[in-house]
């Protein structure tokens, strides 16, 4: 019987040849009949798949014995389906691409990377030792997302700090604004999906003058994981695929609102506008009666 599953997972680490890595990649793949994206730069891979169960665990087999990629942390999730060919139903098809960087902040001059990762960056949190902080340091502890706001209208940390941007390339800007001047005193845990764009922008932080910052380490997947929805977080997780949001237990909160009629949501869905990549919160009565807009093409 067919096990449709999903990887999420990421790696900071020199490559001394990116483009020999993304064949090898793109080979691999294609040989597992497995769907997705996978980012590759010199600092390192960046990638989520779907496909078979059986064709994952052969993929992170092959892809653990090459030496910088042995501690790679896979996350699982569960997939929709896979289609008569045995092919993911939550991805359109398998992109392996080279990029300047492997999560796109705009300021590759700015990642220093060795053979442990990211240097510089904030000191790591598992999801216990999360706990323990706010535990101990209580409301001076600020949840900072590092997110693209829409993914944070339908699940975020319980008071977060939730930075106005559309994509990770506006946060430098939005961090040298001075809007968030006075967090630099505080205690800043910075979280989102899986943990890679936090490597980079706890980072972006600390040069910034940001004197006690953290990174959620695996992001909220692991948290969820462990605490599901009875810890700090609050509704559903968006992803980047066809499935566009997880929830990690039968009790999860509704914290998005539909832009049309303002009733409680979780559904999202591109702009109608085939050019626009902006996500929407809309409900499925709505988008059955007419697909909406974002404010740019409404």
């Amino acid at each position: 019987m067919a096990i449709p599953k999903i990887l999420l997972y990421y790696v900071f680490t020199p490559l001394a040849d990116p483009d020999a890595v993304r064949l090898w990649q793109r080979d691999l793949c294609e040989a597992l009949g497995l769907r997705g994206r996978i980012l590759i730069s010199a600092d390192g891979l960046n990638g989520t798949l779907g496909g078979d169960l059986p064709a994952l665990k052969r993929y992170i087999r092959k892809t653990h014995d090459y030496p910088a990629f042995r501690n790679i942390d896979f996350k699982w999730s569960e997939g929709t389906g896979l289609d008569a060919a045995g092919l993911s139903l939550d991805f359109p098809k398998l992109a392996v691409k080279v990029r300047d960087e492997i999560v796109s902040f705009g300021a590759p001059g700015e990642l220093t990377v060795d053979a442990d990762g990211v240097v510089g960056g904030g000191t790591r949190l598992d999801p216990a030792a999360l706990h323990e902080l706010v535990e101990q340091r209580g409301d001076d502890v600020v949840f900072f997302d590092g997110r693209n706001a829409f993914e944070a209208e339908i699940g975020r940390f319980r008071g977060a700090v939730v930075p106005d941007v559309s994509n990770t390339r506006e946060f430098v800007a939005e961090l040298d604004s001075g809007r968030y001047d006075h967090l630099k005193g505080k205690p800043v845990v910075t979280y989102c999906t899986g943990g890679i764009r936090c490597e980079v922008l706890s980072g972006l932080m600390k040069s910034r003058g940001f004197g006690e910052v953290y990174q959620l380490e695996g992001g909220i997947v692991r948290y969820g994981e462990a605490y599901g929805d009875d810890g700090l977080w609050d509704g559903s997780l968006y992803v980047f695929d066809r499935r566009m949001s997880l929830d990690f237990s039968d009790h999860t909160a509704v914290v998005g609102h539909c832009r049309v009629c303002d009733e409680p949501t979780r559904h999202m869905l591109n702009c109608r506008e085939v050019s626009c990549r902006e996500q929407l919160v809309a409900c499925e009565p709505c988008v059955a009666l007419a697909a909406p807009a974002c404010d740019a093409h409404a």
